[in-house]
């Protein structure tokens, strides 16, 4: 329907993607139904494109808001487009490189991990919305067991298994499942130990994805505090292969890492 009505305006996928301040590659996700849009984004598109015509409108916010799948993230109430979209990214990927400096990775983290590290900082979130965020978080884990999941390769600092996050017991369940984990096929996790002193990754934590579409380019996600940056330009995610190429030569090796692994999980 979005191609429809753009075409009919005249509009290129680039002047559209400019509208919004978005990758040009975004449009075309969301044209052929790979990625959620927002309510805001679509109303300022079809603006755009000149429909004035109610039900059009209707029309386009009733597909819009059936589509933004997975259904768990509306019902918890996690309207923010910028996690929405990541959610979209991380089920259709293929391939997820994930480099995390002090904590682990949250396709990997246990519910009591999830919810320590969620509750660690200042905000006005009540504990049903804590509860709301830990079920998303476990949610989308959904994807590595799927039939053909994704490719996960994580590196991650040595800071984020000795960070005691929500104590002793909940590390220790946390390492036991991150062990456990990294065994899954498809799933591969390195440690930069803290001997390796300055590194490519010291500016902070990102997410590279890659997808099975050749036509849609890879996408680098930097979470802050309030919402997620994305990148698509060529340069950007170029940029980001290197760091974590980078990374990935001074970690220790998959099976070395499993063994700094359990001798942290034994001194806990």
């Amino acid at each position: 329907m979005l191609i429809e009505l753009r075409e009919q305006a005249g509009k290129t996928p680039e002047a559209a993607a400019e509208r919004i301040g978005c990758h040009r590659t975004k449009i075309n996700r969301i044209e052929n139904a790979r990625l959620g849009i927002s309510l805001g984004e679509l109303r300022d598109l079809l603006t755009f494109y000149g429909v004035e015509d109610a039900s059009q409108v209707d029309e386009a916010v009733s597909l819009a808001q059936r589509s933004r799948e997975p259904g768990w993230v509306q019902r918890a109430g996690l309207a923010r487009p910028s996690y929405a979209d990541f959610i979209d990214y991380e089920q259709t990927a293929d391939y997820i490189r994930s480099y995390q400096s002090s904590l682990i990775a949250g396709l990997l983290q246990t519910p009591d991990y999830a919810r320590a590290v969620l509750s660690a900082a200042p905000s006005t979130l009540g504990h049903d919305e804590v509860e709301a965020l830990v079920t998303a978080r476990i949610r989308r884990q959904e994807v590595l067991q799927r039939s053909e999941p994704p490719r996960l390769c994580v590196i991650a600092g040595e800071a984020s298994i000795r960070l005691q996050v929500g104590g002793t017991q909940v590390m220790r369940k946390q390492l036991d499942h991150l062990a456990t984990m990294a065994e899954q096929a498809g799933v591969e996790v390195q440690i930069i130990p803290d001997r390796a002193g300055a590194h490519a990754g010291l500016a902070g934590s990102f997410v590279l994805f890659g997808f099975p579409n050749p036509s849609f380019s890879d996408v680098v996600c930097v979470e802050h505090r309030t919402g997620t940056l994305y990148m698509e330009t060529p340069e950007e995610t170029e940029e980001y292969t290197l760091i974590f190429d980078s990374l990935r030569s001074i970690a220790l090796s998959p099976g070395d890492s499993l063994d700094v692994i359990a001798k942290v999980r034994q001194e806990l």
